[in-house]
């Protein structure tokens, strides 16, 4: 199963996706890590979100084909992205399952991203005006969604289950 966390910074992605991957006994890819090892690299300059994301689309594509689960933290913000992470399911065989987290309540969304901790080395925290004017597309197939404004981590954590559990994961290229 791949399951792909997406939203913006600060909704709440990290915790829960770090939550669910420990439940399930899954990998955990986060595109964060990785583009902060490529602007880390002297060989890399500039933006490095497209190649990240190849990156991490074929981490997952490896740990799906050896039988796992693979949790996915992103923001994924746009569709060339989410195909990917389509055609990632259905090249592996494996369900896709979209997870999307929002924080309804901006002025906590703006405290969490002000106050954001890091937990990458050399990661710069994004700022509440970048967070507010990062490209997000709306999506053509609405995911599963929590509001992490109006759910604890614990609760959000339970509905996923429960979504997951509800759920016809047998086939690739689920909501």
């Amino acid at each position: 199963m791949l399951i792909v966390f997406s939203g913006l910074p600060g909704t709440g992605k990290t915790t829960i996706a770090k939550g669910l991957t420990a439940t399930l006994g899954a990998v955990y890819v986060r595109v964060d890590t990785i583009e902060q090892a490529l602007r880390d690299s002297a060989d890399f300059a500039g933006d490095v979100g497209r190649t990240g994301y190849l990156i991490a689309y074929e981490l997952a594509a490896s740990n799906l084909g050896l039988g796992g689960s693979v949790v996915v933290d992103c923001v994924n913000p746009v569709m060339e992205s989410r195909r990917a992470w389509s055609a990632i399911s259905s090249r592996s065989g494996a369900p896709l399952v979209n997870l999307q987290v929002i924080c309804s309540d901006r002025t906590e969304h703006r405290r969490r991203v002000e106050t954001r901790q890091v937990d990458i080395p050399g990661l710069a925290p994004p700022t509440w005006q970048s967070v507010m004017s990062h490209d997000y597309e709306p999506w053509d197939r609405e995911p599963f969604t929590v509001d992490t404004a109006l759910i604890s981590p614990a609760q959000a954590l339970a509905a996923i289950a429960d979504y997951l559990k509800r759920s016809d994961l047998s086939t690739p290229d689920q909501g």
